[in-house]
């Protein structure tokens, strides 16, 4: 049973990368032909799309699985989605860079808009802030409601804001896909949508079939409820952003790399997040609170690394020695905690 459900969670892993890669390609024709700066291509077209899949889990988790840990899964899918973007996700761009750079597929420094992820990273601190507040002293329900909706309004502004930045419409990327196939010598809308869709729902349903798999199997292991969701699902519901930031890295496109991945953050600190304050009881316990101080404060670490103008792809690789490390924090607590629980189990049985 266990080899045939990793075989089913590699099978589900190959449909997302060739998914990612129509995605990518697709995104980059759509935003060539709405005349879209690469930001806003990155930030909000890529980062939208390819946040889909980790919104989806938390509120299906909530709405419909209630009764079952629904409540747990949910916040954990919701805190584990930027606590991974802001670490392991940014830090295996760094170091898909300087494998790229080391291998001669692309220069060596890292060349973005600083506006653009300037801009993404202080929304997102806001936005998560708010929501690490209203998890310690906001109590009463109407109060939580009120966060929640003030978080929520972020992320419009934060659209408008994005799309008001000037920038520079991208390079024209490579051929359609869907062009190549067809062979009809144009990349125009009625071929570009379709192919954006379609990588859109290989992702969706790539992810998805993922995390199924991926948590029978770490539920044979033995993993909460909580941790599991934490740790385990955003793997699987994030591959999108790391696969296509890892294509644009190679491609030497930068701000499209970085933004979807900075634009996802945003995105997944406001509208799930919001939907978790105001639909769970959203008490956090000290784990979880541990992964969104880690989120924030790297985020403010390469906040002043962009604005000394010093962030390189070695800065952002140390983002996946924060995320070990906080695992590893998890994990051992998880351990403890499993120790201590056995006597207290052993004494209840024998009176």
């Amino acid at each position: 049973m266990m080899i045939f459900e990793v075989g089913c969670m590699l099978v589900a892993l190959v449909i997302i990368v060739a998914a990612a890669e129509l995605f990518t390609n697709g995104i980059e024709w759509l935003g060539q032909r709405l005349e879209l700066s690469e930001g806003v291509v990155g930030s909000v077209l890529a980062a939208v799309g390819t946040a889909l899949p980790e919104t989806l889990i938390p509120i299906v988790a909530v709405l419909f699985f209630g009764s079952r840990h629904g409540d747990e899964v949910g916040i954990g899918a919701i805190l584990g989605a930027p606590f991974m973007l802001s670490t392991l996700t940014l830090g295996l761009c760094g170091l898909a860079g300087l494998a790229f750079a080391a291998s001669g597929k692309r220069q060596k420094d890292l060349k973005f808009n600083s506006i653009v992820m300037s801009r993404d990273l202080k929304f997102f601190i806001v936005a998560y802030s708010i929501a690490m507040v209203t998890a310690a002293f906001a109590t009463h329900p109407i109060i939580k409601y009120v966060m929640a909706v003030v978080i929520l309004l972020i992320y419009p502004v934060y659209l408008w804001r994005t799309f008001q930045s000037e920038g520079e419409v991208g390079e024209e990327p490579e051929a359609l896909y869907l062009d190549r196939i067809l062979k009809k010598g144009s990349n125009k809308l009625r071929f570009i949508l379709p192919q954006v869709f379609l990588g859109l729902a290989g992702i969706v349903g790539g992810a998805w079939l993922f995390v199924e798999y991926i948590q029978d199997i770490a539920e044979d292991i033995g993993f909460p409820p909580l941790v599991l969701s934490l740790i385990v699902s955003p793997i699987a519901t994030e591959l999108p952003e790391k696969i296509n930031s890892i294509l644009w890295v190679r491609n030497s496109k930068d701000t499209l790399a970085l933004g979807n991945i900075t634009g996802a953050m945003v995105f997944q600190s406001c509208i799930p997040v919001a939907f978790g304050v105001a639909f769970t009881k959203w008490n956090l316990d000290s784990d979880t609170v541990m992964t969104g101080i880690v989120a924030i404060c790297s985020a403010l670490l390469l906040l002043l690394l962009v604005h000394l103008k010093k962030l390189n792809f070695i800065h952002l690789a140390v983002g996946t020695i924060a995320y070990i490390i906080s695992v590893s924090v998890l994990m051992s607590d998880e351990v403890f905690q499993g120790h201590t629980a056995a006597p207290v189990s052993t004494h209840e049985s024998h009176p």
